[in-house]
């Protein structure tokens, strides 16, 4: 049920199973090494939409307790009561960094705030007092959203001083004017403003990130949602057209800084992932493809002086395929992609894991030195071409590939999803998608990746929804940011 404007939704009751607590909720950590050092996840949340709009989206909890007798299943499906949503990436109310914001009065990570990339709207989730099974409390309208803050299709959130951070690919009409982040208010979750004051050159938009300790906001680009919503358009990709830059912000005004260009050969520069550590100035982002040699890489954002710079510091490259294994999209170029869509780092900043959606790679880097990345470890799982299947299942070709990738706290568990956006996935997987999320065991020692034969939940079990990003019950390492080293 809605909560009336202004309200605060929720209660300050007792806190039940699954790391969800009152005034000093325990999984709110002054430090990545606190976090790192607090109990293993037990449940795991996981997005999962209808490609064809015509059932509800839900939000999936997921058993990811190694001593349950339920590892490795669903548990629940909290369905939305609408259509057409497309549920694609979420986040908490509350992360560790609200330690030190003095926005909360008594901060909490408990609810789960849904955008949909379609339908713009913002769903609330109460995992109080069942986590299994959290429920509905609020849902922001599209309406509200284009009103208070000049946007639609709501993309990434994070929990951030003044507010909710929401970024947008789109105007509040749903044209193709500039996408920007909107502000939600921290424990009513109503739509204040948009953030930015001051927008400068910036004009496409995809994620949202900041350096806390030193007042500084950054942001990706994507494309509008007429560049995004019907997949790849091949014209404006070879155009050059699509994102493929850095935008520096002021993090408390909202006030532009700096625009670093990549270069408009290094198409789509789309996941954020700053160091953890909140006075580090340093950070990696993800590039979908280099439209000279369709090679995928990972750059390395950093101060340089007065100013920030940026330096690509991972390349992956195409790997070669016969044109009749290839779906019409890639036939022309006789080259399967990376299609590097995700990229994760771990809570203590040694590892970086990489997704290649279209080779169907998952890749470790240890980044301890973060201008020079190792590679210590791959696995491989579904692909354009190669179908990779699961161990438990070595009969089974997989569709689909590493997509999403979220990290345990500890670092030492990663959870992988095979859906990117279900446009997209059409273009690409042309045939279909058979969702699975699949879990890796890193070695955090010398480095390494060894799939889990136990936890392989997929098929029929996701009830025709496909599944995007996973947030773990307590935090995990793209969801949370910290206020001390």
């Amino acid at each position: 049920m809605a909560q009336g404007e202004g309200s605060r939704v929720g209660d300050t009751g007792p806190a039940g199973h699954g790391g969800v607590a009152g005034p000093t909720d325990p999984t709110l950590y002054r430090s990545a090494a606190e976090a790192m050092a607090a109990p293993a996840e037990t449940l795991a949340y996981v997005a999962g939409f209808d490609r064809a709009g015509l059932r509800p989206d839900a939000l999936l909890t997921v058993d990811v307790d190694p001593a349950s007798t339920s590892y490795g299943r669903v548990l629940n499906f909290a369905e939305l009561p609408t259509l057409g949503d497309e549920l694609h990436h979420f986040g908490w109310n509350a992360c560790s960094s609200a330690l030190a914001h003095g926005c909360h009065e008594n901060p909490e990570r408990r609810y789960l705030l849904l955008p949909g990339l379609r339908s713009s709207r913002v769903h609330v989730m109460d995992t109080r007092p069942d986590p299994v099974r959290p429920r509905l409390v609020k849902t922001v309208e599209a309406g509200e959203l284009a009103a208070r803050s000049g946007y639609s299709r709501p993309h990434t959130l994070h929990c951030g001083p003044g507010g909710v951070f929401l970024s947008c690919l789109g105007a509040g009409d749903g044209t193709d004017g500039p996408g920007g982040v909107a502000l939600l208010d921290h424990t009513t979750f109503d739509v204040l403003r948009p953030w930015e004051t001051e927008r400068g050159p910036q004009h496409l938009a995809y994620d949202v990130w900041w350096h806390l300790g030193t007042n500084v906001g950054i942001t990706s680009e994507w494309g509008t949602p007429s560049m995004v919503e019907d997949g790849v358009v091949p014209e404006l990709l070879l155009g050059r057209e699509y994102g493929h830059a850095l935008h520096f912000w002021e993090l408390d005004s909202g006030r532009h800084l700096q625009r670093v260009d990549f270069g408009d050969q290094y198409q789509m520069v789309l996941e954020l992932r700053p160091a953890h550590d909140p006075q580090a100035e340093w950070g990696f982002a993800g590039v979908v493809t280099n439209v000279e040699d369709l090679s995928s890489s990972v750059w390395l954002w950093y101060r340089d002086g007065p100013a920030f710079t940026a330096r690509k510091v991972i390349d992956i490259p195409a790997e070669p395929a016969k044109t009749e294994d290839l779906p019409p999209a890639l036939q022309p170029f006789g080259a399967v992609p990376p299609l590097v869509t995700d990229i994760n780092l771990s809570v203590d900043d040694h590892w970086l894991y990489v997704s290649a959606w279209g080779t169907g790679e998952l890749l470790q880097f240890d980044v301890s030195d973060p201008f020079h990345p190792r590679k210590t470890a791959s696995v491989r799982l579904g692909g354009v071409t190669a179908r990779t299947p699961h161990p438990a299942e070595p009969g089974r070709p997989l569709s689909g590939a590493p997509q999403m990738v979220e990290v345990s706290r500890d670092g030492r568990r990663l959870y992988l999803t095979n859906s990117l956006y279900g446009a997209w996935d059409d273009q690409f997987y042309p045939d279909g998608i058979e969702p699975w999320i699949v879990k890796l065991d890193a070695d955090t020692d010398a480095g390494g990746l060894t799939v889990d034969e136990r936890f392989f939940p997929h098929g029929e079990e996701f009830r025709g929804l496909r599944v995007h990003q996973t947030h773990l019950a307590g935090g995990d390492a793209s969801s949370d940011s910290y206020c001390h080293r």
